[in-house]
């Protein structure tokens, strides 16, 4: 879901802000993993985040009506302090993520793509991406995700089209109590580095947090899932 950066800033990265494209990474990671719901099962999450002078909330709901696929519809919105009149950006999205091969060890592999729309001051922007997502996972649990993508926008009869990449590993601490960290960019950008914690309060409920840096800026994020 994307705001409140430059639109030449990455899809997964803006989702971090709330707004426009959607399907989130497991919380607090902006790298998404190479997984889905089980057949049948649904999710809600619910976040605040900032980058620099900019603050906004999102929401999403996903579902997966099939084995291997992955629905996701979600809002957010968004306000930048830094601007004349504190501009304010609202975006929707929604995403489709298919992951054949899944695996509790070794490797996982699928494709995510996403639509999003970003309305700020009447003025719109358009995003479609698709990536390619690769996870490995080790037998204590840890877990390392690659994202590969591309990213193209269109704002006011322009079209600008990037590549992305992400890598993050996700480290189980306790039983319930999980460290991340991240790193993610694009040809256009210096990469942006994040580190976070999850923490599962009881089954199917967790909450999160994550501050990074990267691109001159400081950002951070938190939020709470229930996938049920």
């Amino acid at each position: 879901m994307q705001v409140l950066r430059p639109r030449a800033l990455p899809l997964f990265a803006v989702a971090l802000l709330g707004t426009a494209s959607l399907a989130h990474a497991e919380r607090p990671l902006s790298v998404d993993d190479a997984g889905t719901l089980d057949k049948g099962g649904a999710k809600l999450e619910a976040g605040w985040s900032k980058d620099d002078e900019a603050k906004g909330y999102d929401a999403a709901a996903g579902f997966s009506p099939i084995e291997n696929l992955e629905l996701e519809i979600g809002f957010g919105r968004s306000r930048d302090f830094a601007t004349a009149g504190n501009e304010a950006t609202n975006g929707h999205g929604l995403a489709l993520k298919w992951v054949p091969l899944q695996s509790e060890t070794g490797l996982s592999a699928g494709l995510k793509y996403e639509y999003g729309r970003d309305r700020t001051e009447g003025e719109s922007a358009y995003v479609n991406s698709l990536t390619g997502l690769l996870t490995w996972t080790f037998e204590g649990g840890q877990r390392v995700h690659t994202n590969l993508g591309r990213e193209v926008t269109r704002e006011d009869g322009d079209t600008d089209a990037v590549n992305t990449w992400g890598v993050a590993v996700d480290l189980p601490l306790t039983e319930r109590l999980s460290f991340v960290a991240e790193t993610f960019g694009n040809e256009d950008s210096r990469p942006d580095r994040a580190v976070g914690l999850r923490y599962e309060i009881v089954e199917g409920v967790k909450i999160s947090a994550a501050v990074g840096h990267g691109n001159d800026r400081s950002f951070a994020n938190a939020g709470i899932g229930w996938e049920f």
